[in-house]
């Protein structure tokens, strides 16, 4: 019998899709796999997704970091990609490296990914060099995005802002309606697209479809989490049926 691996998540108040779609993916694995997940939560406030609150939601990330260390889980997520780009380029290396001195400094330590950084490693390991990419966010904030992304050598050739200020809504977006807004997206010598590069908006049921579909890599920065916790881990990154980074290929 494998002992059950303990996936902590530092998530926004208001998210809800990073606790739905990181368990979809790891359930789906343990259907091929051995091992099995248990999932655990600690949340910052965050309503509306504007700098300022994302700027005061960072401040609560160690206090997360240490309550999920207490349960002495084995690989712990910061579950907010636009918080951690807000805070300037390259700001996921410190955030990780601070938040995991929490897990040492506490006794339980644990390695700490980001999904902005996860999504970044991710389409690196990919050999992606020129990406589109669609949010959820306000334009300000979805150039601010694409500005770290580039910041990181990756080209970002066209951004997609849907405009939903309000984080819960986000939530509620279908992610089947990406199969059509993607279309809109500039998709000419890219090497991947980034059908999500937010984690509170849901594309997890249509990134192998669109893959399918438009015969690009697709990842969503979901995807890109889940297999940097797998890689954390020293398992194999591979779920079925979420697109090229989680197809095995990358390892």
């Amino acid at each position: 019998m494998h002992q059950t691996l303990k996936i902590g998540q530092i998530v926004p108040s208001s998210n809800l899709t990073m606790e739905r779609e990181i368990p979809a993916m790891l359930r789906s694995r343990e259907t091929l796999y051995p091992e099995r997940f248990s999932f655990h939560s600690s949340r910052m406030r965050m309503k509306k997704v504007t700098k300022e609150e994302l700027a005061a939601m960072d401040k609560d990330s160690d206090r997360c970091a240490l309550e999920l260390s207490d349960a002495a889980v084995d690989v712990m997520g910061y579950a907010c990609l636009v918080a951690i780009m807000s805070m300037g380029r390259g700001y996921h290396r410190e955030s990780q490296k601070r938040l995991h001195q929490v897990t040492v400094d506490n006794g339980h330590p644990a390695p700490v990914v980001s999904s902005a950084g996860a999504l970044v490693d991710g389409l690196h390991l990919m050999g992606a060099k020129r990406v589109s990419i669609v949010t959820p966010y306000m334009r300000p904030l979805t150039d601010m995005v694409a500005d770290y992304i580039t910041a990181e050598g990756i080209e970002v050739t066209d951004s997609i802002a849907l405009e939903i200020p309000d984080n819960l809504e986000v939530a509620a977006q279908d992610p089947m309606n990406l199969t059509e807004i993607y279309k809109r997206a500039n998709l000419k010598n890219i090497d991947a697209l980034v059908l999500s590069a937010c984690v509170q908006m849901p594309s997890l049921a249509a990134i192998q479809k669109v893959e399918d579909e438009c015969g690009i890599p697709v990842v969503s920065a979901a995807v890109a989490t889940t297999h940097q916790m797998l890689t954390k881990l020293n398992l194999k990154p591979h779920v079925p049926g979420c697109g090229a980074l989680l197809s095995g290929k990358y390892l």
